[in-house]
């Protein structure tokens, strides 16, 4: 590979959102043993991106300046030393960890990280899975304990923020589980969440949606929360008798919470969720897309 540098979009400290963000050229990364250099093909930004710029997430970025992005799809360039599962010319999909973003020409991952990206999912759709996806699936399949073939006895689910990354994920795979889902999101997207399967949407601007009330009076046995700024008081009255809320961007209050519902013995429990990536769960995901199973919904292309 002739080239040396590459374009890629940086920021250089907290704070600025989009207006931070500079068209810069720097050098191509060097893959480490373990890793696999990819020509990126198309990358994804998530909410968790905006929050690190904005220096919400501790600790993070590693360094400055920072390249947003931790999702990718692209062609593999040169593999490592020590990589066996990927050749040249591999079209894939990958989750990358903190040190470099996505948005760039270039970009290493971790072999363990990384999967085919088959001829059916096109790599804008494919960017769209690693993160979002595997949140949504994390916390259905180990935090729910939902069986995703449709086992099981039925649950209700709520899904707040629905049409989002994580959440249209959410209740596209909540449907192959044997669950009732309500799903809220705005006015606009109504007809989006109830087009992925949906049993119930509620328009969070109204009064009802606000209150997180479903339509139909039942009782939530898991919440999945990828919204923000939600009390407890909200969920609540809205949770049967064991119902667990399962908050995807935990803050200092869910923390809070999250310990007096143990040390009181609560049977109502809030859980904050980490999720852990793998190519295992990656690959599934990928694959339930290619059979039409679920779908990336692409809201917003930035560059085409």
């Amino acid at each position: 590979m002739a080239a040396k540098v590459m374009h890629a979009v940086q920021y250089f400290s907290h704070g600025g959102g989009a207006a931070a963000l500079k068209h810069v050229e720097v050098p191509i990364p060097e893959p480490k043993s373990d890793e696999i250099l990819l020509k990126v093909e198309a990358a994804s930004l998530n909410p968790m991106d905006y929050r690190i710029q904005m220096g919400i997430v501790p600790f993070l970025p590693r360094k400055f300046p920072a390249i947003p992005g931790f999702d990718v799809a692209g062609e593999v360039v040169h593999p490592g030393s020590s990589t066996s599962k990927f050749k040249t010319g591999d079209k894939v999909i990958a989750y990358l960890s903190y040190s470099i973003g996505g948005v760039a020409e270039y970009v290493v991952a971790k072999e363990e990280l990384t999967v085919m990206r088959p001829p059916e999912v096109s790599a804008d759709v494919g960017a769209g899975i690693p993160l979002a996806a595997m949140t949504a699936h994390y916390a259905l399949t180990q935090s729910a304990n939902i069986n995703l073939n449709g086992t099981g006895d039925l649950k209700n689910i709520l899904i707040t923020a629905a049409s989002g990354g994580v959440g249209h994920y959410a209740v596209q795979l909540a449907k192959l589980g044997n669950t009732h889902v309500t799903a809220t999101c705005g006015t606009r997207n109504l007809d989006l969440v109830r087009s992925l399967g949906a049993d119930e949407v509620i328009d969070y601007t109204t009064p009802e949606g606000a209150a997180l009330k479903s339509p139909s009076g039942k009782k939530y046995d898991y919440v999945v929360h990828c919204a923000t700024g939600f009390p407890w008081a909200r969920f609540d009255p809205n949770l049967s008798t064991y119902g667990k809320v399962i908050d995807l961007t935990p803050g200092l209050n869910a923390i809070l919470t999250f310990v007096l519902k143990n040390i009181t013995f609560s049977k109502k429990k809030l859980v904050p969720m980490f999720v852990k990536p793998n190519a295992e769960n990656l690959k599934y995901l990928v694959n339930l897309v290619k059979e039409g199973k679920i779908k990336t919904v692409r809201l917003k292309t930035c560059i085409e």
